[in-house]
């Protein structure tokens, strides 16, 4: 069955293509190499994407890692960099969270770049929790606020009369206010 143009559109414009993280190559100087602002995460059994993209002359880059050990069998890959470049670096599953480099070095050891990877664990889901309702009070205050309330006129006492011992009273009713609520919730 051949689709109307509309719908080859809309089919190929749903398409998640999932690019990885970018490094620029020659945008800031001659064999620059910009790594990305944001960290580079990577989950066991899946594969680290990293597009090479070049904005000047062509450029041989190397890219190495002596402590991926642990993560991947990734350990060295020379590269030529015309316009755009891709390495996939697949993490093992068994491996366990940690970080290693990826050297990235150009100009013939001119310019050489650490790019750090955090090999995460996926967020365990956990199931929805019924949180418990949140008291209503029908009428009646809640004793923190009555507390705070005595405190208060007993703090206001001693500021205008200056006798110490008021002060001192409504620093302990504040006290007891908090260790009441504090003990109450557990």
């Amino acid at each position: 069955m051949i689709f109307p143009l509309p719908v080859p559109v809309f089919i190929s414009a749903t398409e998640r293509v999932d690019s990885g993280y970018e490094v620029h190559l020659n945008r800031s100087g001659i064999n620059s190499i910009d790594i990305p602002k944001e960290t580079i995460t990577a989950e066991p059994g899946t594969s680290l994407r990293i597009r090479f993209l070049n904005r000047g002359a062509p450029i041989h880059i190397t890219i190495s890692s002596s402590n991926a050990g642990m993560f991947t069998d990734f350990f060295h890959e020379n590269m030529y960099v015309l316009d755009e470049s891709l390495l996939t670096i697949p993490i093992r599953n068994d491996c366990q969270e940690g970080v290693f480099d990826l050297e990235a070095i150009s100009g013939y050891g001119g310019m050489k770049s650490r790019i750090p990877v955090h090999v995460l664990h996926p967020p365990a889901a956990r199931p929805q929790e019924a949180y418990p309702l949140q008291p209503v009070a029908h009428g009646r205050p809640h004793l923190l606020m009555v507390l705070m309330g005595i405190a208060l006129i007993v703090y206001c006492g001693w500021f205008y009369t200056d006798i110490e011992i008021l002060n001192i009273a409504a620093f302990i009713i504040l006290i007891v206010g908090a260790l009441y609520t504090w003990y109450r919730q557990q």
